[in-house]
């Protein structure tokens, strides 16, 4: 099953995740349980900026991996056995990152289920702006039975 143009469908109806840590803005792309793809609009306003850097703002490489993790959650949730569970960070792998982020950009998110078991699984995914990578990383998870 592929869901596309789920720019009506709340990201906050897949994963638990919510302001100011929701760090996908929509996903546009949703083959359950496989691969996902959609988007974080950076507007500026985003309270690390002020921080990293003063005078040069730039998106810390830690919240690119985190949103491609979201979004892998979204795959992941979207499938009726492991809605309302929690994805837990098992491991990163060869995180790369490519080229600074700043405010106003569009990072696009494209993530791949490697491996997925009961328990847990393996991922990849790229985020990139404007077609051009700015981080890659391979993503290890656990699924933990909500409280």
């Amino acid at each position: 099953m592929v869901v596309a143009d789920l720019q009506v469908v709340d990201v906050e109806d897949f994963i638990p995740h919510r302001p100011p840590f929701l760090l996908v803005t929509s996903v546009t792309e949703l083959v359950p349980g496989r691969e996902a793809r959609g988007f974080w609009q950076l507007t500026g306003e985003e309270d690390f900026f002020k921080g990293h850097f003063p005078g040069r703002p730039t998106l810390p490489g830690v919240l690119m991996v985190e949103s491609l993790a979201q979004l892998g959650a979204v795959a992941v949730l979207a499938m009726p056995e492991y809605a309302g569970s929690i994805p837990l960070f098992g491991g990163i792998d060869r995180a790369r990152f490519r080229r600074q982020v700043v405010p106003g950009d569009r990072l696009d998110l494209a993530v791949r289920m490697d491996r997925l078991s009961s328990r847990g699984g393996r991922g990849s995914g790229t985020a990139s702006v404007g077609g051009e990578a700015a981080c890659q990383v391979d993503l290890l998870f656990v699924i933990a039975p909500a409280r």
